[in-house]
């Protein structure tokens, strides 16, 4: 790790029209906590970048963290303009579940999620093969809270490789 650099350390500026929202994020951020962090951006500008994966393919970038920040200067006019229309990015290069646990781990440092929506994205892991184990170690979840969150979703299927039985 001698030659690893944070993607801090690479700020770039990208045009609006070329970020897009996951479609996974579970957090939530109530209308004076939004109003609070539009004028926190007019008064102090962007103070933190938000992360994105790059598609090449599409030259789109995909929010991992920083949605409410995007959200502001979209609907902001008076931050679009004085930001023309630009925000702050760094690129990781990560594969979609790493991305979903990136995301993740971003917002539980932070705030708060709902339910249903971290119910799907466990879903949406175990579906993808990602074990309890790895759940575990890379969104911070305890294995009590796994199984909670796979009660809520009610998928059957998410509890195929269990044994339930009392020996």
């Amino acid at each position: 790790m001698d030659n690893y650099k944070s993607p801090v350390y690479n700020v770039i500026a990208v045009p609006l029209y070329k970020i897009e929202a996951n479609n996974y994020n579970p957090n939530v951020v109530a209308l004076p906590e939004m109003e609070l962090l539009e004028k926190s951006i007019w008064e102090d500008g962007f103070t933190m970048p938000c992360v994105c994966y790059h598609d090449k393919d599409r030259d789109k970038y995909i929010l991992v963290d920083g949605f409410h920040r995007y959200s502001i200067l979209k609907r902001s006019p008076r931050i679009f303009g004085r930001e023309k229309g630009m925000l702050p990015v760094v690129v990781i290069d990560k594969n979609l579940e790493e991305r979903i646990a990136s995301t993740i781990r971003h917002n539980r440092a932070r705030g708060s999620h709902l339910v249903g929506l971290m119910s799907s994205i466990v879903a949406e892991l175990t579906k993808a093969g990602m074990s309890d184990r790895w759940i575990m170690e890379h969104i911070g979840m305890d294995k009590d809270e796994i199984l909670r969150l796979k009660q809520t979703s009610g998928l059957a299927d998410l509890f195929a490789d269990k044994d339930f039985s009392v020996p």
